[in-house]
């Protein structure tokens, strides 16, 4: 029987909550880059050794086995880059060798875990609030969270934030989207005030999200210009159903770009505008 017809079933006393899964996933990739970002100024600081034969000493060689962090949100697997000196120290004969502060050899366990997860939702996204967040993972003596670290993680973030921004959506269909303004207490722009939020369902029923960006109190213009900036990254077939609270300013903005969608009320909110 193929490998790909075999499904995993949930053992008794277990569960599976995509929420968490989602969560993990994204652990595990800060965790990724903040490892990487300590190799790479490792290797910067020694970046002018130089063995006998001209080549650079201290190099990168391959990652060490992966393990698992019991972190707030369950087990993380991690990779540890694997760093060589290539030529021992000519007056002492040691060779120098690169421990993590982030991941300490044989470490099992993140600390703080009670604050960690809080700390994240409520801190707003700025290089002195992710310090913070860091700090409570590592323990507030933890070396290795200089400014030019959190930059540099900040910076790869950026990047892969802009790369969703602008990714092509021509081969994508949604038949049903949620649009809602989440008001945030994080620090914005005067006049932005919320965020707009837009999730698509595809034909086989996968939720997907769409697009977000900051609005000035869900603004028909701020909703205008989110709906036609996926309409230019390739979203020509307009979805055959939206739902939304009772906000104005999203079902003029739909009307709009895709005036053939079918507009339905949120039930969650009108329940709880009765209420």
């Amino acid at each position: 029987m193929p490998n790909d017809n075999v499904t995993k079933l949930v053992q008794p006393g277990s569960f599976e909550d995509p929420l968490t899964e989602v969560l993990r996933a994204g652990a595990r990739t800060l965790l990724t880059q903040a490892v990487e970002t300590e190799v790479a100024e490792f290797l910067a600081k020694h970046a002018d050794l130089r063995t006998e034969d001209g080549r650079a000493r201290i190099v990168r060689h391959g990652h060490l086995p992966e393990r698992e962090v019991m972190t707030g949100i369950g087990p993380v697997a991690v990779r540890q880059p694997r760093v060589r000196d290539r030529e021992a120290d000519a007056e002492s004969g040691e060779r120098i060798r690169f421990t993590p502060a982030i991941l300490p050899p044989y470490a099992r366990r993140s600390r703080s875990l009670e604050v960690l997860i809080p700390i994240l939702y409520l801190k707003g996204i700025s290089t002195g609030d992710f310090e913070e967040a860091l700090a409570a993972l590592l323990g507030k003596d933890a070396p290795g969270l200089s400014a030019s670290t959190i930059a540099r993680m900040r910076e790869a973030w950026t990047g892969e934030h802009m790369r969703w921004k602008k990714r092509d959506l021509s081969t994508r269909r949604y038949v049903y989207v949620w649009a809602d303004g989440i008001h945030l207490q994080a620090r914005l722009e005067d006049e932005k005030q919320c965020i707009l939020v837009l999730i698509g369902a595809t034909p086989e029923g996968k939720k997907e999200l769409l697009g977000f960006t900051d609005g000035a109190r869900e603004s028909a213009q701020d909703w205008r210009e989110l709906l036609l900036d996926l309409k230019a990254r390739g979203l020509t077939v307009a979805p055959k159903l939206a739902v939304a609270d009772g906000a104005l300013g999203f079902w003029k903005a739909v009307g709009e770009v895709w005036p053939a969608t079918r507009e339905q009320r949120c039930w969650v909110h009108k329940t709880a505008n009765v209420r």
